[in-house]
């Protein structure tokens, strides 16, 4: 029939075909090869993979020009009354004793607090700090050791394959530190984005610091210590990407995998059974 004649797969009758324990043994290899190719691209199909990129603009242009903060610091030497703090940028903002969602817990039977908070600031250059400013009456002697626990921007990201500087103060510890001296920590605010599969975006920052100590000395010549938060927004914006591997590359993929293997597997295959037949035919002419 002139449509059978389109099968460019022809049929080889079995009994012109010959089984051989070396086609056997490359059968085998062939399979078990092809099974480790194909689980290994199916692990990548179905992983995650994280792509990150940087460029420059406000990737939160819905938040009002605002950034969420939130500080968690111990003072262990510092009486809960005498902790404020204070917030001040270059848009004339100067707020002093800040206290909304903020609290305040005492620690070393009241000789000492700690200091949680959560607020706001501008985009735009500035400080807060942590400071005796606000208490009615300036202590003496005060003491600035103090504790990091937490100091963040932007919505917390849990994201087990980004590794990013989201709380790059956490832990950092100045409890052996000159009770008098003044802490600046001069932060480099970083927004950064991430997307999931679903295109969902958040929005947070990551941040680099330096810090320096010093004694500083009012007009009237005390001593006032603070902790100063010193901020900068960077212009660069990371985003991080989640991507998945499309369906059609790994269909093409494993077809090339299988399509592949039996190729290299056969003409393995072909050369040892060409290679066996010639010496063969060597040994029955050495006989002769």
């Amino acid at each position: 029939l002139p449509f059978v004649q389109l099968d460019i797969y022809r049929k080889v009758p079995k009994d012109l075909t010959q089984p051989t324990y070396t086609g056997a043994v490359v059968s085998i290899i062939c399979c078990v090869f092809m099974l480790f190719l194909f689980l290994s691209e199916l692990k990548g199909f179905i992983a995650t993979e994280i792509v990150n990129e940087l460029y420059v603009d406000d990737p939160d242009k819905n938040s009002g020009g605002k950034i969420d903060v939130s500080l968690n610091i111990s003072l262990p030497n510092l009486h809960c009354d005498l902790v404020g703090l204070d917030i001040q940028d270059e848009m004339g903002r100067h707020e002093v004793g800040h206290i909304d969602n903020s609290m305040k817990v005492p620690l070393n039977h009241g000789y000492g607090c700690r200091f949680e908070g959560e607020f706001t600031i501008n985009k735009v250059p500035g400080n807060f700090h942590v400071s005796t400013h606000s208490a009615t009456a300036q202590p003496q002697s005060p003491d600035m050791t103090h504790l990091i626990h937490k100091l963040a921007f932007g919505e917390k990201l849990q994201v087990q394959n980004v590794q990013g500087a989201f709380n790059a103060l956490g832990g950092a510890d100045r409890l052996s530190s000159n009770p008098l001296a003044s802490h600046d920590y001069i932060l480099k605010i970083v927004p950064t984005v991430y997307e999931d599969l679903s295109g969902k975006q958040r929005f947070s920052y990551q941040y680099t610091v330096a810090n320096k100590e010093y004694v500083a000395y009012s007009h009237t010549g005390r001593i006032i210590p603070a902790i100063w938060y010193r901020y900068d927004l960077s212009p660069i914006t990371v985003k991080y990407t989640e991507k998945r591997q499309p369906l059609y590359r790994f269909i093409t993929t494993i077809c090339a995998i299988i399509g592949g293997t039996f190729t290299v597997a056969g003409i393995i295959d072909s050369c040892i059974f060409t290679a066996s037949e010639a010496w063969k035919k060597i040994q029955i002419g050495k006989m002769s």
